[in-house]
């Protein structure tokens, strides 16, 4: 009943900002790579909203001359708040928070602790996009002597910080912050982060402005190269449209890196920061295109008793089909997780010293 109620509640909200339907979301199409700038480009798929089924359409193009593939066209700032509003914080934000701290994302960030660990023992450690800040306390456990900050856009990151899971929030965007924080972190992690922003590379750029000379920097992101992408096409939950806008070749990311002064020192397609879901996921989307819509704020009106009863029946006869798809997504994860068909891939590089200290080292 209180879902009920927060729903009809935020339902005039959502009603204004429909009003003029969705095209004001987007910019204008863009005709060139925002990686390389390349003008070869070709359409890679159509999706949409799967998982919050909130209306409009989303496409991804792909650079021909680079291999970055990115949201085409993209959202405006007014399209990205609609568009995350009600996910991360909000009516979502419980959901959210329990599919972090869940018992798979646990094990993963402990996978994720030890990989940074095997090169660097830091003292702290500064998670961009941490939102609840689960990871850091996960990885808190591996990593005693370490202190975890985290930075976020919502409240979320407040909330970690009040119930003890980093020891200090930062609300915000990392390129907006950086200075303030220059120098002060060892490692600075970005979990499935970078394709949520709208410039990868200024990201990058910050976090190098934040960290140390010899600091690190890890970074999980989808793998765009996986066969499973262009298999499951726009219903493979790592295109996770619209809130995912670029998806960075591994090659094209170290290179990058080694640009502006790191130093790569792991990058690995395969390993353990593959996530089991491609098959249950696309499975559920599949379904799920059976079934009335769940009642949110964005619809016009609260689905009729025949609606709720129908989506209830197909969502009975799909949840085998589900479970099924999610056991051969775990039963195939040891061998996924050794191929390049892993749906993520990992990076760690280390800062390079300044011009600066160079010149007072020689």
């Amino acid at each position: 009943m209180a879902r009920t109620a927060d729903i009809a509640e935020r339902r005039p909200h959502y009603a204004r900002l429909l009003a003029e339907g969705t095209g004001r979301f987007f910019q204008p199409p863009r005709t060139t790579c925002p990686w390389c700038t390349s003008d070869r480009l070709r359409h890679r798929l159509r999706s949409r909203d799967h998982v919050q089924n909130k209306p409009g359409g989303f496409a991804l193009d792909e650079c021909r001359a680079c291999g970055h593939i990115f949201q085409n066209p993209r959202l405006t700032s007014e399209g990205l708040d609609f568009y995350y509003g009600d996910f991360y914080d909000g009516l979502g934000g419980e959901t959210t928070a329990k599919m972090f701290a869940g018992r798979g994302s646990t094990k993963r960030f402990r996978h994720s602790a030890r990989a940074l660990r095997a090169h660097a023992s830091p003292r702290r450690w500064l998670d961009v996009g941490t939102s609840h800040g689960h990871f850091c306390a996960t990885a808190k456990e591996e990593l005693r002597d370490t202190e975890f900050d985290g930075l976020d856009m919502g409240e979320s990151v407040e909330l970690a910080a009040k119930e003890g899971r980093i020891a200090a929030a930062y609300r915000g965007q990392l390129t907006e912050l950086a200075q303030a924080l220059a120098g002060r972190y060892d490692t600075v992690s970005m979990f499935h982060y970078l394709e949520h922003t709208l410039m990868p590379r200024g990201e990058l750029a910050a976090a190098r402005t934040v960290l140390r000379p010899g600091g690190h920097l890890l970074i999980e992101v989808p793998n765009p190269e996986s066969p499973l992408g262009r298999l499951f096409r726009g219903r493979w939950m790592p295109w996770f449209q619209p809130q995912h806008l670029h998806f960075v070749p591994i090659g094209n990311l170290c290179r990058e890196l080694e640009r502006i002064g790191f130093t790569v020192v792991s990058a690995h397609r395969s390993g353990n920061q593959h996530i089991p879901v491609d098959l249950a996921c696309a499975t559920w989307f599949w379904a799920a295109r059976a079934m009335p819509k769940e009642d949110a704020p964005w619809l016009a009106r609260r689905p009729g008793r025949v609606a709720v009863a129908v989506r209830w029946a197909v969502a009975l006869a799909a949840l085998p089909l589900v479970l099924v798809a999610y056991g051969l997504d775990l039963l195939l994860a040891p061998v996924v997780r050794r191929t390049s068909l892993s749906n993520a891939y990992r990076v760690i590089a280390r800062r390079g010293p300044d011009h600066a200290s160079e010149r007072r080292g020689n």
